[in-house]
């Protein structure tokens, strides 16, 4: 258990932090989702704070890390972008209304002792890698711990909860696992690559066969598959592409199939956002979604995963959410001890 490494680093991506240190992760919130139901205290950041600011909404990430401070002892302040002055970029201020960000990440330094952000989409005007980018700018800027809450390239919370999640329902010898991560149509355009491309890199540390799922033109980004690659090659497993839901699904024993948005279509690949073409692609693919036929293809005993907000009766149908083979609420619910668990660790 590497226990030495993580005062005080950000937490950006995944990608940054070893097998090791995240099995540490894992088995500190595994711990802690043992205090809080034995109600043991476990005030591990009394009296430390955490700053939030949320370009985008939430319902999960926010109440996750504002109960798990209040457990861990310390407070959450939510920062509405709107009503502080909103942190920007350099080039992207505006006169009376932002802040730059080198400005904000020093002064909350001074304040508390941890910053987690939100941001991707129109926020960013839609450039893929620039809230990734900002989150970044605030880490170089900040001399306390920078919690990425999702940007428009990772979302390594919720792929913590989503590895804690198999492990508790498929054992924590996952090889021979197959793992789907599926496109599912939504009639939404406006969703980060995020969660994919955090799932997979996650998984492909964890020895699981993985299966990535999208139809033409959907594809994630290639430095993300070329770092899973990478995983799969250094801790086993395997990793395939396939453009075919059905074809994925077969025998599978975890799939968890979400909409996400077409990076051919935002910049920097075209000058602006073009999301009516990516509204024509969603279009033509309606028949990726997640049914009880399509759960049937999987092995009998497969889970069913999502993120949530899942859009119901368009990326899966209720019987499939609320049946036995589905496993979101317990995922939903490890948000709250995965990320307890990395803020102990990194704010302690």
């Amino acid at each position: 258990m590497k226990t030495e490494s993580f005062r005080g680093r950000d937490w950006i991506t995944d990608l940054e932090f070893t097998k090791e240190e995240l099995e540490t992760i894992l088995e500190v919130a595994w711990d802690l989702k043992k205090k809080r139901a034995t109600g043991e205290a476990h005030e591990l950041l009394k009296g430390k704070t955490l700053f939030m600011i949320f370009y985008n909404q939430s319902l999960r990430t926010r109440n996750s890390f504002e109960a798990g401070m209040h457990q861990l002892g310390g407070h959450a302040h939510d920062l509405n972008p709107k009503q502080i002055y909103t942190p920007a970029l350099p080039g992207r201020e505006i006169a009376y209304s932002t802040e730059r960000v080198s400005d904000v990440a020093r002064v909350l330094s001074r304040m508390g002792e941890g910053i987690a952000i939100r941001c991707y989409g129109e926020p960013v005007d839609w450039i893929y890698g620039e809230a990734n980018r900002m989150i970044r700018e605030f880490a170089h800027w900040a001399d306390i711990p920078v919690i990425n809450m999702e940007d428009d390239m990772y979302h390594p919370c919720q792929a913590m909860a989503d590895i804690m999640t198999i492990i508790e329902k498929k054992g924590r010898d996952l090889r021979g696992k197959k793992f789907v991560m599926s496109w599912a149509y939504s009639p939404s355009v406006e969703k980060p690559l995020a969660v994919p491309q955090s799932a997979i890199t996650v998984a492909s540390k964890f020895g699981l066969d993985i299966t990535l799922a999208h139809p033409v033109g959907l594809e994630l980004d290639p430095n993300v598959i070329d770092a899973v690659k990478e995983n799969v090659r250094r801790y086993g497993g395997s990793f395939e592409i396939v453009n075919d839901m059905k074809e994925a699904f077969k025998d599978a024993d975890i799939v968890y199939p979400k909409a996400w948005t077409s990076k051919h279509f935002i910049p920097p690949e075209v000058e602006k956002p073009l999301l009516e073409k990516t509204q024509e692609l969603f279009d033509s693919n309606k028949h990726w979604k997640t049914t009880k036929e399509m759960m049937k293809l999987a092995k009998e005993d497969a889970i069913y995963m999502h993120c949530l907000p899942a859009d119901r009766g368009y990326e899966v149908d209720d019987d499939v959410m609320d049946g036995s083979q589905s496993v979101i609420f317990d995922e939903a619910e490890n948000r709250l001890h995965a990320q307890k668990a990395i803020m102990a660790l990194l704010m302690r």
